[in-house]
């Protein structure tokens, strides 16, 4: 159906009969008769009743462009078939480490090894994508937290954005306290939403300037519940071709404080060692329970208003042609 998004532009209709109505006209006779010296003037008579016709479709395509001008302004839009959008009530933020460590190569993937934020990003990729219905959010931090991804609906700019996060991005250190801090001041409490953060980190606290057990206060007093994700494998072999040695590349991992976190919110501590193990978990946090919501109504809305807006135009430039046109159709 066709709507006006700004209606009583329609009250502008009458304008020009207004000023027809009421001003005076532009030039006024102030003689009765008129003093000629010769016949000359009359030679053309014959062609007034031509100007005046032509005078007369002037007037018309001039009213018309008003018309389509005025039709413009109030900005006439096609609304679509009403959708419904599935809303689960649940707000649920992703915040990812991207620290120095984030490059490690101890993950598998496709049958080659990758760095853990590689696999991050392939794994968090779909399950962003079955998130319909959340509205998502997406924090990067590293020695500095920030939000690259506010709420929205959107999954697939989240995880184009998502995509596009490299290591380094926010510093080499981790911020983890900071993150949480920053999750609790965009995440605002809300009694019809459920807040979640999930949070992926494969070290320990490290920069900021919020301890992250005081954030977990923060978030619980503000009904934010924390997942933790610790990441990384517990061996991995370096050295040469023919000098190799075992280690643990997740030495620094800290997960009685990411236990602590989940704990002092009421979520969980995961512990993904590999990519199989990350993939259990996000189907693990599919089953969580949404808050339930009546669904919203969406109706697409189509501009339509640089139609008649074009069309006003070529009526106008039309009138400004006309003048040098019958110039040059004048006899001399």
């Amino acid at each position: 159906m066709i709507h006006f998004a700004w209606p009583w532009a329609l009250l502008l209709l009458p304008l020009p009969y207004l000023v027809y109505r009421l001003l005076p006209p532009a030039l006024a006779a102030e003689e009765a008769a008129l003093w000629v010296p010769n016949l000359e003037p009359f030679a053309a008579a014959r062609h007034e009743r031509s100007g005046r016709s032509a005078g007369r479709y002037a007037t018309y395509l001039a009213l018309l462009s008003w018309l389509l001008l005025v039709l413009a302004c109030a900005r006439p839009q096609w609304l679509g078939d009403p959708v419904e959008l599935p809303v689960s009530g649940r707000d649920l933020v992703l915040a990812v480490d991207l620290s120095g460590s984030m490059q490690t190569e101890d993950f598998s993937l496709g049958g080659s090894t990758v760095a853990r934020l590689t696999a991050l990003k392939a794994v968090a990729d779909d399950f962003i994508a079955r998130r319909v219905g959340d509205r998502l959010g997406l924090i990067l931090f590293g020695e500095q937290a920030y939000v690259q991804t506010p709420l929205t609906f959107d999954r697939r700019t989240l995880r184009r954005l998502l995509d596009e996060a490299v290591i380094g991005l926010a510093g080499k250190k981790t911020a983890i306290g900071d993150a949480i801090g920053l999750a609790v001041k965009r995440l605002e409490p809300d009694e019809g939403r459920r807040r979640v953060l999930i949070l992926l980190t494969d070290g320990a606290n490290t920069a900021g300037r919020i301890p992250p057990l005081k954030a977990a206060e923060l978030a619980a007093d503000q009904g934010l519940k924390i997942y933790t994700i610790g990441i990384g494998a517990e061996t991995m072999e370096v050295g040469s071709f023919f000098f190799k040695h075992t280690v643990n590349p997740s030495a620094d991992l800290d997960e009685k404080t990411l236990t602590a976190i989940a704990e002092k919110t009421g979520g969980r501590y995961f512990r993904a060692r590999d990519t199989e193990q990350l993939q259990k978990i996000y189907a693990l946090l599919d089953r969580l329970e949404p808050v339930e919501r009546k669904q919203e109504i969406y109706r697409p809305v189509t501009e339509l208003y640089f139609w008649p807006l074009g069309l006003a135009m070529i009526g106008a430039l039309l009138l400004m042609a006309r003048e040098p046109l019958a110039r040059l159709r004048r006899p001399s």
